[in-house]
């Protein structure tokens, strides 16, 4: 039997919390992230013989360091690097949500996106072709109503397909304006001479441009730790 950890990602009011609870149950747990106030929410479940920890990260808009939430949703996916994450996505508002999915896709290449809330989007007359966006995106998409318990069994297969290798993703990759990307392709192999591949050189390139150094002053306190 294999242990696995999974990140559940989203923004507020996508229903992460109702996918959470429908697929741990009663077996879960709160706490606080070490060091923060910020909750914490853990939970548990098993899917053909392998056993899944489930992180319920804090709902955020974005994973930059611009609030306590952010940098613990953040911190958790690069340092802890999880089997899989999961981003929930508010179906009736697509393009605003995306714009979580496509910062995680940045991050690691272990994705899953969860289209919540089709009931509510069928209501608005919207429709989602889950398999062009796959297509396009680089990473499985699945239509749910986790509420009515829609789309969890896909979810559980497509869980159970990534961790024992039946599906390899390659996430759609952002390219930027040719003054950025120049830069990003000057820093990236300094990036990788200091850190090696532990963490994507590219992505630490974009926050380095931006001037954030908060995940620098993280990366020390995590090598300090090791």
């Amino acid at each position: 039997m294999g242990h696995y950890r999974i990140a559940l990602a989203g923004n507020p009011n996508t229903g992460k919390t109702t996918l959470f609870n429908e697929l741990t149950g009663l077996h879960q747990h709160t706490g606080n992230w070490p060091g923060k106030t910020v909750l914490q929410a853990k939970g548990s479940f098993t899917y053909r013989e392998h056993q899944y920890t489930l992180i319920d990260l804090p709902g955020t808009y974005s994973l930059f360091s611009n609030s306590a939430d952010e940098e613990v949703a953040r911190d958790y996916i690069l340092f802890e690097k999880p089997d899989i994450t999961i981003v929930v996505l508010d179906a009736t508002s697509l393009e605003r949500n995306l714009n979580l999915a496509l910062q995680v896709m940045e991050m690691t290449s272990k994705v899953i996106l969860c289209l919540n809330l089709m009931d509510e989007a069928r209501k608005q007359g919207i429709e989602i072709n889950d398999k062009k966006l796959a297509k396009r995106l680089g990473v499985p998409v699945i239509k749910m109503a986790a509420r009515n318990r829609e789309g969890i069994d896909t979810l559980l297969q497509t869980i159970h397909q990534m961790v024992t290798g039946q599906i390899t993703t390659q996430p759609l990759i952002i390219r930027y304006n040719a003054e950025i990307e120049e830069k990003i392709k000057h820093l990236e192999p300094k990036i990788k001479e200091i850190i090696g591949d532990a963490y994507p050189a590219r992505w630490v390139a974009l926050r380095l441009l931006e001037g954030d150094d908060s995940f620098i002053q993280q990366y020390l306190k995590v090598q300090q730790k090791n």
